[in-house]
């Protein structure tokens, strides 16, 4: 599917909580600590850095996650921290992650071996 871990377990832990387009922005910290958590125990930083990265319409054709805040600007201006920022996935990422829960792909167990993710989105 062309993503790197870190970005495909964004988008499978949001569309898992129901973070989706069709419903209201939450809290970035809270997806993030959702993440981190559940699916990539790599710190904060790493989590949000590429969450903002795919909020960035100036460096991604089509955008996978919706920010409401400052996600930085083209100049180089850092975004704000993710307390003072709310994401939600883009349309078009329901459209990679569509079909999911049907077996459509392979899954494999987390680090800790508590939850399964999986290792492509159907959209591949």
């Amino acid at each position: 599917d062309g993503l790197k871990p870190v970005q495909r377990r964004i988008l499978y832990s949001m569309n898992k909580d129901g973070n989706t387009f069709e419903k209201g922005y939450r809290k970035s910290a809270k997806s993030v600590g959702n993440i981190m958590g559940n699916f990539h125990p790599h710190g904060d930083s790493s989590i949000y850095d590429a969450m903002v990265r795919m909020s960035q319409d100036w460096k991604n054709r089509e955008i996978l996650v919706e920010m409401h805040g400052n996600n930085g600007s083209m100049d180089g201006d850092p975004p704000a921290a993710m307390r003072y920022t709310e994401a939600r996935l883009s349309e078009i990422a329901g459209y990679l992650l569509q079909d999911i829960e049907k077996n459509t792909v392979s899954f494999a167990w987390n680090f800790d071996d508590t939850e399964k993710e999986p290792t492509v989105l159907p959209a591949a």
